[in-house]
């Protein structure tokens, strides 16, 4: 992977973006980095390679995705990513939770640019009333088994859950092991050399012992 910065054209070319979905990626890229002047969406550091820190970090997960899926929940959605770059690529039924209300009100205006189908919860996790979806995302949320806790609440019986995740991914599926049952499948990320793609299905408590 090169260290080089990724422009727009070359995340385009690596995520097999169309021209139109393209204008409203820029536009959705030029609204972050004027807001980022005032509030801290990303890290500042990853602004000045941006389409891959962030764009193509959450397209990869575009593949992963099954044909049929037709919600999706976006935890701690913060700047949008992955939630929003992925209802722009195409995804239907996207929810953005973020409890922040600074980033709740930039994905507002982020989604109006884009003319994004989704649906913004500004409010805490636990807050939002239980229902099943297809997928459930997150990026930079939380440790995995804390994260699986805000989870439970979206799961159903063909629920899949796509988590990016860094360099402790083990220590953070062994300690999350020991109060949940999952088959997990791992992929090394596109945008992040020490990064994982984390696919879990069948996720479950386990039962407590008496």
């Amino acid at each position: 992977m090169s260290n080089a910065p990724l422009g727009a054209d070359g995340f385009a070319a690596a995520a097999g973006v169309s021209r139109g979905t393209m204008l409203r990626l820029d536009a959705y890229a030029a609204l972050l980095l004027a807001w980022s002047t005032r509030i801290n969406l990303v890290g500042r550091a990853t602004l000045d390679d941006l389409w891959r820190r962030h764009f193509l970090d959450s397209a990869q997960l575009l593949p992963l995705i099954p044909r049929s899926a037709r919600s999706l929940v976006d935890l701690g959605s913060g700047a949008g990513f992955p939630g929003l770059v992925l209802s722009i690529l195409g995804v239907p039924g996207v929810e953005l939770i973020e409890a922040d209300s600074r980033k709740a009100a930039f994905l507002r205006e982020a989604a109006r640019v884009t003319a994004a189908d989704v649906a913004i919860r500004g409010c805490r996790v636990e807050a939002v009333a239980p229902h099943a979806v297809d997928v459930v995302t997150a990026r930079a949320c939380a440790p995995l088994d804390r994260l699986l806790a805000l989870t439970e609440r979206f799961i159903g019986p063909s629920s899949i859950c796509l988590f990016l995740k860094g360099a402790r991914v083990e220590e953070e599926l062994t300690v999350a092991g020991k109060a949940w049952t999952m088959a997990v499948s791992r992929h090394p990320s596109r945008a992040d050399p020490g990064g994982n793609v984390l696919l879990l299905q069948q996720v479950a408590r386990e039962p407590r012992r008496p």
